[in-house]
């Protein structure tokens, strides 16, 4: 390789799927050309390393940089649920002009990939120092609590090339980010009390844009907790007294909606149920509390207590549905998720983890 220049092109390409002739083409340049300047044997001219730039919808500034150069920096909307703390692993996504940032390492995935880690903070706005191998680039973010999505997240990639950063976050939480711009679509499974509707009123109330409602799933959520005689729960009136110890949900969750009208249906006193301050991100976090004997009980989908095994009191079904916001429908990414979702062998692939109906996934909600 050139010690003059180092490129991304190989990366580029390949998420994109194209040859080494397409991408030529696109420059307007020989195959010969471009593979030379691909393996740093050449140097491209301005012209062609901004053909390039516009055939692969990245800035020239990431496409090529100089083997000494500093370290890059990128200022980013922090979109955590979290305070930012210097250190903390980032994904990058383009969302709306704006680079937002979401941290990678939030219970569910700590493996995820990086783009770079925290520097500097200021406010709402974080500077991050980006790795000089980045991942493929994330194209699209999403924010929601169902484990299922990573089946989806990795046919994506599998299938279409396309990186996905996918945060964990509770209904309400994940809402609230779409309407500040921070994801390109989300999960949500809130019920309104007033009329018994799925999501819709929540949606209407908490973002100020149009957005159209996909299905995803009809999910069971129930208690678990450990099939062992000394642990195994009844109903909710085992936790009342603290005669078991409970892994909540955040505040603004669906399971911990679901578990306050449980407990107000069987008059218990929520400052009486041992744990119930207490907060877990995500089914798998508070199924992975229970068994490994942290907590007794928790709310979370059926598919999270099999996946531990672990015994499973049903309390309702519930309507899981993404949220696209209009403008966001036009988007490849979101074209191409919407197509995987409405393929039988990903409907196969969900409701084989249990207590899904996946019958109405990818079609729209009236």
């Amino acid at each position: 390789m050139s010690d003059r220049l180092v490129n991304q092109l190989a990366v580029e390409r390949e998420r994109l799927g194209w040859s080494q002739s397409r991408m030529a083409a696109a420059a307007g340049i020989s195959r010969q050309s471009y593979a030379a300047i691909e393996a740093g044997r050449s140097v491209p001219s301005t012209e062609v390393a901004l053909r390039l730039s516009v055939a692969l919808g990245r800035p020239v500034s990431e496409l090529f940089s100089l083997p000494d150069q500093p370290a890059e920096r990128r200022a980013a909307v922090w979109a955590g649920a979290t305070v930012p703390v210097p250190g903390r692993r980032v994904r990058l996504t383009r969302i709306g002009g704006r680079w937002i940032a979401h941290p990678c390492d939030e219970g569910h995935r700590p493996e995820g990939p990086a783009d770079g880690v925290v520097e500097g903070i200021d406010r709402s706005e974080v500077a991050v120092r980006l790795f000089s191998d980045t991942p493929a680039p994330s194209a699209l973010a999403v924010v929601g609590c169902d484990p299922a999505f990573g089946i989806v997240a990795e046919g994506l990639r599998r299938e279409h090339g396309i990186e996905v950063s996918w945060s964990q976050g509770g209904s309400r939480a994940a809402l609230v980010a779409l309407a500040r711009g921070e994801a390109h679509l989300i999960g949500t499974h809130l019920r309104d009390a007033d009329s018994g509707e799925w999501n819709g009123p929540w949606v209407r109330r908490l973002v100020p844009f149009p957005c159209t409602r996909f299905s995803f799933a009809v999910w069971e959520q129930g208690l678990l907790s450990r099939p062992d005689p000394g642990h195994r729960i009844g109903g909710v009136g085992d936790l009342a007294d603290g005669r078991a110890r409970l892994l909540n949900r955040e505040e603004g969750s669906g399971s911990r909606a679901l578990l306050d009208e449980a407990l107000a249906e069987a008059g218990v006193d929520p400052s009486g149920v041992e744990g119930y301050a207490t907060t877990a991100q995500g089914h798998l976090s508070v199924a992975d509390g229970i068994a490994s004997g942290a907590a007794d009980a928790g709310v979370a989908t059926r598919a999270a207590g099999i996946s531990r095994a672990l015994d499973f009191l049903p309390l309702r079904e519930e309507a899981y549905e993404l949220v696209v916001p209009d403008h966001f429908l036009d988007l490849p990414a979101v074209d191409a998720l919407l197509g995987l979702l409405r393929r039988a062998g990903i409907r196969a692939q969900v409701e084989a983890l249990g207590g899904y109906d996946a019958t109405k996934m990818g079609k729209v909600v009236s």
